[in-house]
């Protein structure tokens, strides 16, 4: 008798789930002759007219991903409850009207799945989501993502330095890219050499976007210098240029491949100085306190967590877990000048477990984490409970910018000390400055003679002209500095 019902049960199970909607997907032949590998992810909106352009985990909509392999153009996939998916399985999304987009992830470099490109998607289709779970709706991807170009003028120029680093561990050839922009003295002044400033941008920027400019770099104050604008996007995320087991050497082959062909190509004196806002304020403080003989100056805009025992909020090191605090409130990922909720930690993994890739927290995972059996970095929590992975958290240590430079002071600070500003708004929208609060605390204690200062403001409105006048001030202190050092050895 148990197992009739068993029998029954299972049948009754299978036959829901037969019946719920279903979303049959293919791919034109026009925009691509296949056969595909990977993953296929479909985007909800009800609101968004472009649902794949969603910002995942700040905005909340239903998704869903599938693998699937050797699919043939106009050879259908199906969309279930089979699915993964968030915030549930397709059958029980809310009901009404919504746009839909499917993309096919090649995975040929570009950071978000959406806009990578060579990815395959269709221009939005609107469905009905009703009570009938018999539906099956037919969406086929009719265009392809374009290559992205960069137009040169007088003053900007393109850069893609050839890495050997990267390529052998990529498998491909591979290159750092960079705007180059150039000050109009640069012309000007043919026998003059110029220092450097190494603009980092923060998670999601793209040195693209200074194609067709035609505007020469601003002075430092009245100091004119050559703009290198590095975006860091990667397959995985923005790579920070850390070494990573999962991105690959990028540190190694910015200062050892990209660096030298810049400042062969271009007329440099020899002065590098660092700025970034958000993952570039955390890129440049790692660069400067990872190479600090090559670096002369960093001015650190609202970084990302320097302190892993303030992971926004989260101490890594004894908290057991992403999504609820020991009150068991939800634990945010960001809020409204750091206060008022906005988007919970829960909601981002939960939504970047469907978006597999290229996402902020998945960013974190690819440069922190070691690489997991699957070939992909490991989570630092589980993405269903939340649960923190202890033996992850022991590998993200050595990306613990505190730490690393409480324990190698004696070594570094020689050619690290006064050679560092962190600056950042007091209501910062992802509870950033809670990190940095901790990293000056412990920089006070070894009398490094890092500058520390407090604005109000948060992530998006603290960059006033007050703001940006004295980062620029402390940058062009550390060039004066680095100056007089140089004239003093001739």
């Amino acid at each position: 008798m148990k197992k009739i019902v068993l029998f029954l049960l299972v049948t009754t199970l299978l036959g829901l789930n037969a019946s719920g909607q279903k979303i049959r997907a293919s791919y034109s032949d026009a925009v691509f002759n296949g056969p595909f590998t990977g993953k296929v992810i479909a985007y909800f909106s009800k609101e968004n007219k472009s649902p794949k352009d969603g910002a995942v985990g700040l905005e909340s909509f239903p998704c869903f991903s599938v693998d699937v392999k050797n699919i043939k153009p106009n050879e259908e996939i199906t969309f279930d409850d089979n699915a993964i998916s968030y915030p549930c399985p397709l059958s029980d999304i809310e009901r009404g009207d919504y746009n839909v987009q499917i993309v096919w992830d090649r995975n040929l470099g570009g950071r978000s799945i959406a806009n990578s490109p060579g990815n395959l998607f269709n221009t939005t289709q609107s469905v009905h989501i009703s009570k009938n779970k018999k539906t099956v709706f037919k969406i086929v991807a009719d265009r392809v993502v374009p290559n992205l170009s960069f137009r040169e003028t007088e003053f900007v120029k393109e850069m893609k330095a050839p890495s050997r680093l990267l390529s052998t561990f990529h498998g491909k050839p591979m290159t750092v890219d960079a705007a180059i922009i150039l000050p109009k003295e640069y012309y000007e002044k043919p026998e003059e050499k110029f220092p450097v400033l190494y603009m980092v941008s923060g998670y999601g920027g793209d040195y693209h976007y200074f194609s067709g400019n035609s505007t020469p770099a601003g002075p430092l104050d009245s100091i004119p210098f050559i703009i290198v604008f590095l975006d860091g996007n990667c397959s995985l995320g923005h790579c920070v240029y850390a070494d990573s087991d999962n991105n690959g050497p990028w540190g190694e082959a910015l200062t050892t491949e990209f660096i030298p062909l810049l400042e062969k190509e271009y007329r440099c004196n020899g002065a590098r100085l660092l700025t970034g806002h958000s993952s570039g304020g955390w890129t440049v403080l790692w660069l400067q306190t990872q190479y600090p003989k090559i670096f002369v100056g960093c001015w650190s805009s609202a970084p990302d967590p320097v302190d892993f025992r303030n992971f926004q909020k989260i101490n890594l090191y004894e908290d057991k877990n992403m999504y609820y605090d020991r009150d068991s409130s939800l634990r945010m990922v960001a809020t409204v000048a750091g206060v008022i909720p906005w988007a919970s930690m829960k909601n981002v993994y939960r939504m970047e477990h469907v978006v597999y890739r290229g996402e902020q927290m998945h960013s974190f995972d690819a440069v922190f984490s070691q690489k997991g059996s699957d070939g992909m970095p490991r989570s630092i929590c589980n993405s269903i409970t939340g649960e923190i992975d202890t033996v992850v958290v022991s590998h993200w240590k050595k990306y613990d910018i505190s730490l690393y430079l409480r324990h190698n002071w004696d070594r570094i600070k020689g050619d690290l000390y006064g050679k560092v500003r962190v600056s950042i708004g007091t209501g910062d929208n992802f509870l950033l400055n809670h990190a940095v609060v901790l990293l000056e605390s412990e920089m006070k204690k070894l009398n490094s003679k890092f500058e520390f200062v407090y604005y109000p403001g948060d992530h998006f409105t603290v960059g006033t002209p007050e703001y940006r006048k004295e980062g620029n001030q402390f940058l062009k202190q550390k060039y004066q500095e680095w100056l007089a050092k140089e004239a003093l050895k001739n």
